[in-house]
C-alpha cells in the first residue's frame, strides 16, 4: 500500500509541477480569448468566407487565435457553411482554429520553448490552406451555397415592410463583460477538464515514461511521428491539453518534429468529430480533409527537426529542465485558481444540462 501511494504522490506531484508552469499562462490565454470574443464580431467573420483563394486564407487566419477545440469547431463552422461559407473555407477554419489558439499559445511558450510556440500557429496556418484549397477541388461542380435571408434589405429595412425599433448596442464595459463570461464560463467548461486530464496524462508520462524507452523506442525520427499520428488522429485532444503531454515526452527525448505532428494532428482530427465533418464536407471531401493534414503535419514534422538543427540546437533535447521548475506565489495562486475555475465552470454546464 505504501509503494502504491508514493506512485501516486509522484504522479500528483509531476502534474502538479506542470500546472504550476501552465496556469499563469492558461489564465492569460482565456483572458485574450475572452477580449476577441468580445469585440470580433461573428457576422464580420461569416461575411468573408464565400469561395475562392482569398476565403481560405481568411478563413484560416480566422481560425488561428480562436480557442476552440476539435468538437467545439464542428458548431461554429456549421454556422459557417450555412451562412454561405464554401467548402474550402470550411475546412481551413475546422483546421486552423482547434490546432492553435491564444490559450495554446500561450501555455506553449510556458511549457516548451519559443521557437516552438513561433512554429505551432505558423504551421496550423499554412497546414488550413493547404488542406482548404484540397478541400476545393472536391467541390467543383456543385453549386455555390445561398447565404440565408434574414428578411433584411441592405439599408436595414424588412422586405415584410414592418418597422423595426433600432437595438440598443452594447458598450465596451458589456462587450468585456460577456467576453470574460465565455471565456472563463462556456469556453472553460468545454476544455478545462480536457486541460487537467492532460496535466494529469503528462504526470502519468513523467513517472512511467523512462528516457531509456524513448530512447530505445522513439530514437528514428520517421518511426516517432508516424506513432504520433497513430495515437493523435483517433484520440480526443485539444490545442491546450495536448502541450503538457507533448512537454512531458519532449523532457524525456522526443524529438520536436514528432512533438509538432502531434500538436497538429491530434486537435484537428478524432474520432468523434469525423461523422460530423462528412456530413460538411461530404465523403470524398472528408477523406481529402485527413489525407492533407496527415501530409502536413508530416512534413512540418521533418521541417521543424531540420530547423532545429540548423539553429544549432538538439532535437534530442530541445525543452530544457531548467526552465520548467516551480514558480512562485503568482503560479501557485493562478493553478488553485485555475481548478476553482474549471470546476466552478464544469458545475455551471451540468446544473445547465439537467435544467433541459
Amino acid at each position: 500500500m505504501t509503494g502504491s501511494l508514493a506512485i501516486v504522490f509522484h504522479i500528483l506531484s509531476a502534474s502538479w509541477a506542470v500546472l504550476l508552469d501552465a496556469a499563469p499562462w492558461v489564465l492569460f490565454g482565456f483572458l485574450v480569448a475572452g477580449l476577441v470574443k468580445a469585440f470580433v464580431p461573428e457576422k464580420l467573420v461569416a461575411a468573408h468566407l464565400g469561395r475562392g483563394l482569398s476565403s481560405i486564407v481568411k478563413a484560416s487566419a480566422i481560425g488561428v487565435p480562436i480557442p476552440l477545440c476539435s468538437c467545439g469547431v464542428i458548431p461554429a463552422a456549421a454556422g459557417l457553411k450555412k451562412q454561405g461559407a464554401g467548402k474550402g473555407a470550411v475546412s481551413s477554419f475546422l483546421v486552423s482554429t482547434p490546432e492553435t489558439g491564444i490559450d495554446s499559445i500561450a501555455i506553449t511558450y510556458a511549457l516548451l520553448d519559443p521557437l516552438m510556440t513561433l512554429l505551432r500557429p505558423v504551421a496550423a496556418f499554412v497546414t488550413a490552406i493547404a488542406t482548404g484549397m484540397a478541400v476545393t477541388f472536391t467541390e467543383k461542380g456543385e453549386p455555390a451555397a445561398e447565404p440565408p435571408s434574414d428578411g433584411v434589405s441592405s439599408d436595414g429595412c424588412c422586405s415584410c415592410g414592418c418597422i423595426h425599433e433600432s437595438v440598443e448596442k452594447p458598450g465596451v464595459a458589456q462587450k468585456i463583460r460577456s467576453g470574460l463570461s465565455f471565456a472563463f464560463g462556456e469556453l472553460l467548461g468545454d476544455v478545462g477538464v480536457w486541460l487537467l486530464g492532460g496535466v494529469l496524462l503528462a504526470g502519468l508520462i513523467s513517472v512511467f515514461v523512462s528516457g531509456a524507452f524513448v530512447e530505445r523506442y522513439l530514437s528514428n525520427d520517421l518511426v516517432a511521428m508516424l506513432m504520433m499520428l497513430v495515437i493523435s488522429v483517433p484520440m480526443y485532444v485539444c490545442a491546450t491539453s495536448s502541450t503538457p503531454i507533448v512537454a512531458a515526452l519532449a523532457l524525456k527525448g522526443i524529438s520536436p518534429g514528432a512533438a509538432l505532428v502531434f500538436l497538429l494532428a491530434g486537435p484537428a482530427t478524432n474520432a468523434a468529430s469525423l461523422p460530423v465533418i462528412a456530413k460538411l464536407l461530404g465523403k470524398r471531401g472528408t477523406a481529402v480533409y485527413l489525407v492533407v493534414i496527415v501530409l502536413m503535419s508530416l512534413l512540418f514534422g521533418v521541417l521543424a527537426n531540420h530547423l532545429y538543427g540548423w539553429l544549432g540546437l538538439d532535437p534530442k533535447s530541445w525543452v530544457s529542465r531548467e526552465t520548467h521548475e516551480e514558480g512562485g506565489a503568482l503560479a501557485v495562486v493562478s493553478a488553485i485558481g485555475l481548478i476553482a475555475l474549471v470546476l466552478r465552470a464544469r458545475l455551471s454546464s451540468l446544473r445547465a444540462a439537467r435544467r433541459h
